[in-house]
């Protein structure tokens, strides 16, 4: 299992960038598949993007294709999250996720971070 600490959450105005960073600890980080989820106040926490540990396959939701961009350093154990042309709907907690198989990145990971505040303002 692993240990993730989101971090590059904050305040930023429409149409600004973010990069929010995931740092793991424990054992074999570089076999799991890594996902990001985020949750507004009184919704469900939804599926943002996801990338795997073998060939760096990423899936992405619909609602952040082309504004959003997964990637992974293995040697520095860090997932990463950069977001651009933010909009006021993107506001939320944005949580890193793991789990060393790959279909259940996608829904119910087995290991979560603490989660990072992410507001836009317009």
């Amino acid at each position: 299992q692993v240990q993730l600490v989101e971090s590059g959450g904050g305040l930023v105005q429409a149409g600004g960038s973010l990069r929010l960073s995931c740092a793991a600890s424990g054992r074999a980080f570089s076999t799991y598949a890594l996902g990001w989820f985020r949750q507004e106040p009184g919704k469900e926490r939804e599926f943002v993007a996801a990338i795997s540990w073998s060939n760096g396959n990423t899936v992405y939701a619909d609602s952040v294709k082309g504004r959003f961009t997964i990637s992974r350093d293995n040697a520095k154990n860090t997932v990463y999250l950069q977001i651009t042309s933010l909009k006021p709907e993107d506001t939320a907690v944005y949580y890193c996720a793991a789990d060393p198989r790959w279909p259940r990145i996608l829904t119910t990971p087995r290991s979560w971070g603490q989660g990072t505040q992410v507001t836009v303002s317009s």
